[in-house]
């Protein structure tokens, strides 16, 4: 049986595959990608605030460890958004995923540095296989060298590296109060890092906008449940396994464009997409039974 803790992380990583996809509308109607990952961040922060105002008790808030590790966990979050799409801008969507999704080996070599985890042949091995996997699903075989610029591979990596940065910040944060004040402070430090590099005309037009219950689904569906369950399922498993796990999240974002985009689906896409489930499912069940 496989464990609530990793059920949650599953479900934030699949409903983070479902925002992408809606991003994926927005940023086609002409929304600057700043604007979309603001209002992500914002719409997110005010659902937490109000969370937060209805329940109060034991919000931690007067704790410093919590402030500290929630501070970090958003400046990872507004990272991770943005470096992920300027990564897009100068190389392209396959690059710039892949790069992204190097947040697992980051995690462990973490780690094994600061002696959380092990190192054995086995996770290095499953490392390997949901790096071949997301190689596969975004087709980076098929780019060509002159696709990919050395700024979209440092803006890659960097947002690989955020990713990292956030799983850490939540996992270390969660003990020390409740998720709504660990999404407010998170949220707070997203929405004021993110505002700044934003378009205001598109910021202000949102709101008139036929594009608004998008802009809603997005920030719900991809800040605030998500990182709530993230919270829930990350209390208690280890960082390197929570990002393993995460990984489900290409895979959902590769099936809405195919549900809802009409793109498709060629064979080696489906064997990355098997790789990464097959081997998502083996570590969480493997885990479980420790």
């Amino acid at each position: 049986m496989v464990s609530a803790n990793i059920i949650f992380i599953v479900l934030a990583a699949f409903f983070w595959g479902v925002s992408g996809g809606i991003a994926g509308v927005l940023l086609e109607d002409g929304w600057d990608p700043s604007v979309v990952s603001f209002y992500r961040g914002f719409v997110g922060l005010l659902f937490a605030l109000i969370w937060l105002l209805f329940q109060q008790q034991h919000s931690g808030l007067k704790n410093s460890q919590l402030w500290f590790w929630s501070i970090i966990a958003g400046l990872g979050v507004a990272g991770n958004f943005t470096f992920y799409f300027i990564s897009i801008e100068h190389a392209n969507v396959a690059v710039a995923a892949t790069l992204m999704y190097c947040a697992p080996i980051f995690v462990y070599l973490i780690s094994f540095a600061l002696k959380l985890e092990k190192s054995t042949a086995a996770k290095w091995i499953a490392i390997f296989l949901v790096m071949l996997g997301v190689v596969l699903l975004t087709k980076l075989y098929e780019i060509s060298a002159s696709s990919i610029s050395l700024l979209g591979v440092t803006m890659g990596l960097l947002a690989g590296l955020s990713y990292a940065l956030f799983i850490f910040g939540f996992k270390y944060a969660a003990p020390h109060g409740s998720p709504q004040a660990i999404l407010s402070i998170a949220f707070s430090v997203l929405a004021i890092a993110l505002i700044l590099p934003a378009e205001t005309d598109q910021v202000t037009s949102v709101l008139g906008s036929p594009d608004l219950p998008l802009f809603v689904a997005l920030s719900i569906l991809g800040a605030g449940l998500s990182f709530l369950l993230y919270i829930k399922g990350i209390k208690h498993t280890a960082p390197a396994l929570a990002s393993m796990i995460a990984m489900v999240e290409p895979v959902t974002a590769t099936l809405f464009g195919v549900a809802v985009l009409g793109e498709t689906l060629g064979v080696t896409q489906m064997i990355g997409m098997g790789l990464i489930l097959v081997t998502v499912t083996a570590l969480s069940v493997s885990s479980n039974r420790r």
